[in-house]
């Protein structure tokens, strides 16, 4: 493959830079996906925006399900390249892209048959609202099947070293995105204007057509580990393995989800204002994670692949680099966010009010950017190696924690809305704090490379 990289030779700081870049666009992309879906359909009214933002988090939340086939799939494809297993790698990306479909045709048929009953649980009272948010989410799931395998085609890219193939194409699906848009929501000529439905169409379209780029990809490529048949002779021990390791992040996952409900829940008890800020906080502060997450990315598939190639002083060296690179940005972003919180919160926001609550919440979240990227970044690493339960038990009760925490403080005797922000901060510190004993402590009793799953590799290499 042209544009695939050799994580387990070369220089390592190069390889990481070139490889985390169009992940870290990838991501970006994803979150422009949803900026300009809002601000369209903000053109046609609360109602229009109440609509998409409710039924919305059904595909928020088939996050969760995604992630069974998607970190699994990195991860083995990513070990099994670095071990040149070609047996092991098409039937790590064949059993990925079959559960990937398993899922989304379940999911599908559960928001078809109970789309009333999913938007009737946020007891929204406007018949209109309602209506639109069941038919955004009808027009959804029929495309649900493009929003579940897009990720996994990603992910495989990214596991093989070539993240440069699926940057192009979700840069593809964005135009895609930002031409329907206006086209189908308020209609031009003969086309009609189809308001929040032309929303969803748009979305879905986009989508069609980043799957359609994938599929001319692999079917033009002439590597033997995209020669697959799917669903012929099912391999049940790679369906196990993927299960294994993706179980505990979708698990993070979806939780993350829920929590994020509850504790907007929290703040929207303080008024619209407070709930504009943390909308458009929230975005701003993407821009940290984000980035630290695409490097994050980067480093499993940098370990994956070392540890499959058995190169385990290669794997120290980057882990090194990566935590540097994180302290380097999150100290930046820290100091950013604290001291230019509030000219940066002006450029979205006009009101005086919400400018100053703005800057509040940026400078609150700015103390815990360092510990968030190192968190992140701590993740990837252990992801790499096959070791999703330990960051995603840490990073799910912790994250949980912010639930009676925001509660407690945000009482107006004590914090106030600010304390909403102050849960949400020392969550991560001590995340990050946390994380990172974790792996240093592994690191330095030599049982950061003595997994299981290494053991039935090994098993299966016999078998084979």
């Amino acid at each position: 493959m042209k544009n695939r990289i050799d994580l387990t030779q070369g220089k390592i700081t190069e390889k990481l830079i070139k490889l985390s870049l169009p992940i870290m666009g990838t991501s970006f992309i994803q979150m422009a996906y949803n900026m300009i879906d809002m601000m369209w359909v903000g053109k046609l009214g609360s109602n229009a925006v109440a609509s998409v933002g409710t039924a919305g988090f059904y595909p928020w939340l088939a996050m969760a399900f995604i992630m069974f086939s998607k970190v699994g799939g990195e991860i083995k494809v990513a070990q099994s390249i670095g071990e040149n297993n070609l047996k092991s790698t098409k039937s790590y990306i064949k059993s990925a892209i079959e559960i990937n479909i398993i899922l989304a045709f379940l999911y599908t048929l559960t928001l078809l048959i109970f789309n009333k009953q999913l938007i009737g649980l946020f007891n929204l009272g406007d018949i209109e609202v309602i209506e639109n948010s069941k038919q955004y989410l009808i027009i959804m799931a029929f495309g649900m099947v493009f929003y579940f395998i897009n990720p996994v085609f990603t992910a495989i890219f990214n596991g093989l070293g070539n993240s440069k193939t699926p940057f192009k194409i979700n840069t593809i699906g964005l135009i895609s995105n930002i031409i329907l848009d206006p086209l189908l929501i308020f209609g031009i000529g003969p086309i009609p204007g189809l308001g929040v439905a032309g929303a969803a169409i748009a979305t879905v379209a986009a989508q069609i057509v980043v799957f359609l780029c994938f599929l001319i990809i692999i079917f033009k490529s002439k590597e033997a580990y995209f020669k697959i048949k799917l669903f012929k002779n099912i391999e049940m021990q790679y369906y196990k393995v993927l299960y294994k390791l993706g179980l505990p992040v979708a698990v993070q996952s979806g939780m993350f989800t829920v929590f994020s409900m509850v504790l907007g829940v929290i703040v929207a008890s303080f008024g619209p204002v407070a709930v504009a800020v943390q909308k458009v906080g929230s975005q701003i502060e993407a821009i940290s994670w984000m980035s630290a997450e695409g490097l994050a990315v980067a480093l499993g598939s940098f370990v994956g692949q070392n540890y499959g190639a058995k190169k385990y002083d290669r794997i120290n060296k980057g882990c090194k680099i990566a935590l540097i690179v994180s302290l380097i940005w999150g100290t930046f972003t820290t100091l950013v966010l604290i001291f230019l919180g509030k000219p940066i919160f002006s450029m979205f926001i006009n009101e005086n009010d919400a400018i100053i609550k703005g800057a509040i919440y940026l400078e609150i979240l700015g103390f815990s950017q360092l510990f968030m990227c190192l968190e992140i970044i701590t993740a990837g690493a252990f992801r790499g190696l096959g070791r999703t339960f330990i960051p995603s038990v840490i990073i799910t009760v912790f994250t949980g924690m912010r639930l009676p925490l925001a509660y407690l403080i945000s009482k107006p005797e004590i914090l106030g809305l600010n304390g909403v922000w102050w849960s949400i901060t020392l969550s991560s510190v001590v995340k990050g704090v946390l994380m990172i004993i974790i792996f240093v402590f592994l690191l330095k009793t030599k049982k950061l490379y003595n997994t299981s799953e290494e053991k039935i590799e090994n098993k299966q290499s016999v078998l084979n």
